[in-house]
């Protein structure tokens, strides 16, 4: 594969920020995923800079990472997020964090890995290309160099200093109502978060606020359209076409 898309983002890298250098993440602070209880459980209150962290997505884990983005950027500093399953819209990722879409799973991991080494960034995320092998290794040598904090969103914890896993309690559901005492939509559930290194484990619970989202987000260019809309709209035109042209 061609090298272009890897070299297209390094010159954007510079271009943009042309203070990005590699922190020392032994003297830096982790970063913080902005949510009190969660902080609570990680060494030193977030995620370790220059570290591999896994989190394994059972549920809760877009919103929490989301609110780690948010942080970083309100501390004055970057946050990136790798989107390579074009999942990720809304107004949030107009501004703050920087959200980087991928063509293939090839150019996610090499950008990733770009991004990482410039030490331009205090928060990588990492989700829809799960690293293996040589591939993980060759990040977490990124993140090493760079000094940032790495997370990726995969079921494969090898080499990680840090292993997340969360989940959504059923039980925990609080609806809006309509005006008939039925439940319309979903304002807030509880997490259930799992963390744990060599040596130790803890887990903490907290509520998560739940934001509604237009439908037709799902037709903004580049994201996946989850409802057919655009298989459709091209079927109507395709009968359309053949309609004229009879």
């Amino acid at each position: 594969m061609s090298a272009a898309p890897v070299l297209d983002l390094r010159h954007l890298i510079e271009e943009r920020f042309p203070d990005a250098t590699p922190v020392t993440h032994r003297t830096a602070e982790p970063v913080a995923t902005g949510i009190p209880e969660l902080d609570g459980i990680l060494p030193g209150a977030g995620f370790p800079r220059g570290r591999l962290a896994v989190w394994n997505p059972r549920g809760g884990a877009t919103a929490v990472l989301r609110s780690a983005c948010h942080t970083a950027v309100a501390n004055g500093e970057r946050a990136v997020w790798v989107d390579t399953m074009g999942t990720i819209a809304g107004e949030f990722w107009q501004e703050g964090p920087i959200l980087f879409r991928p063509r293939n799973r090839q150019n996610a991991l090499r950008g990733a890995e770009e991004l990482l080494r410039c030490g331009g960034f205090a928060l990588v995320v990492l989700a829809g290309a799960e690293p293996r092998g040589k591939e993980t290794v060759r990040l977490s040598r990124a993140a090493r160099e760079g000094g940032g904090a790495f997370v990726t969103l995969t079921s494969h914890a090898s080499m990680a200093s840090l292993r997340i896993t969360s989940r959504i309690l059923r039980e925990s559901y609080r609806w809006r109502k309509t005006p008939f005492g039925e439940p319309a939509d979903v304002q807030e559930v509880r997490l259930q978060v799992k963390a744990w290194s060599l040596g130790w484990n803890k887990e903490t619970e907290f509520a998560l606020p739940v934001t509604p989202h237009d439908l037709r987000m799902a037709l903004e260019p580049g994201v996946v359209d989850r409802r057919g809309i655009l298989k459709k709209r091209t079927a109507e035109a395709h009968i359309s076409g053949s309609d004229k042209s009879d």
